[in-house]
């Protein structure tokens, strides 16, 4: 293969650490839940060998197919290692906790959940259980209301304005309201806060494009129709004018039905 260097070898052999390695007769591969590196090595080892129940333990088994439970930075890490160290499988999950230890030492508390956003093109759904997944290592450990208020916090303003009257729910249906509200964002039937404050702020300073100007249009045809109808003029031409140093100060001038006998 090119571009790999001639110091990397691609034989069969050199890929593949245990090439030797039978699965036992009628033993279907279960499907494991993936270790990226960011959490507890330890809960993830428990996993692996509750679901490799069916290799009877042996460990070029167990060292053979570990990789298969890993992906990213753990699973780089597995196949930069020599297997030839690993003489049982407590050689790897001794390493393999030596190396990812660092997770059970950054323990999460309340504050850094607040911290926990969202990150971009991460679905509502992903981030909950992300979320989530930070609450179970919290000690002490937090009651459903109060994960539900810190969840809440943590999230933008236009999710947490249409997600505060779920208090007093589950966690899990909090979850599902945010997915109905993201998906309500996508097909634009919910505006963003953004969105909102933005067309706020336009039509308050008189910029917001032709919502702004029909709103000017209407006031203007409102105060002349009152006009008409009353023989009055509206309040604010019988205040006078701004008037400059350099000019005498003059009132307006209406035509003479306006102003009383």
């Amino acid at each position: 293969m090119h571009g790999l260097g001639s110091q990397v070898s691609v034989a069969y052999k050199d890929l593949c650490p245990f090439p030797d390695v039978q699965l036992p007769a009628g033993f279907k591969m279960p499907k494991f839940d993936l270790y990226e590196g960011h959490s507890d090595p330890v809960a993830h080892l428990r996993g692996f060998c509750s679901k490799m129940r069916g290799a009877g333990g042996k460990d070029e088994l167990l060292i053979a197919y570990f990789g298969q439970s890993l992906s990213g930075s753990a699973l780089e890490w597995y196949t930069r290692q020599d297997p030839g160290r690993w003489y049982t499988w407590d050689d790897l999950a001794q390493a393999f906790i030596g190396h990812f230890q660092y997770n059970l030492e950054i323990v999460p508390d309340r504050l850094s959940l607040l911290k926990l956003e969202k990150k971009p093109g991460e679905s509502f759904r992903e981030f909950g259980f992300r979320w989530r997944e930070q609450v179970a290592r919290v000690d002490p450990p937090m009651r459903e209301s109060e994960m539900v208020d810190y969840f809440l916090q943590a999230l933008e303003p236009t999710y947490f304005g249409h997600l505060v009257t779920a208090i007093g729910k589950s966690f899990n249906e909090v979850v599902k309201m945010g997915a109905m509200v993201e998906e309500g964002l996508k097909s634009n039937k919910i505006m963003s806060y953004s969105a909102i404050k933005a067309t706020t702020q336009a039509i308050q300073s008189g910029t917001g494009g032709v919502l702004g100007k029909k709103k000017k249009e209407e006031v203007t045809t409102v105060e002349a129709s009152t006009w008409s109808r009353s023989g009055n003029p509206p309040p604010y031409y019988n205040q006078p004018r701004p008037h400059h140093p350099n000019y005498p100060y003059t009132p307006y001038s209406l035509p003479q039905q306006y102003y009383p006998p």
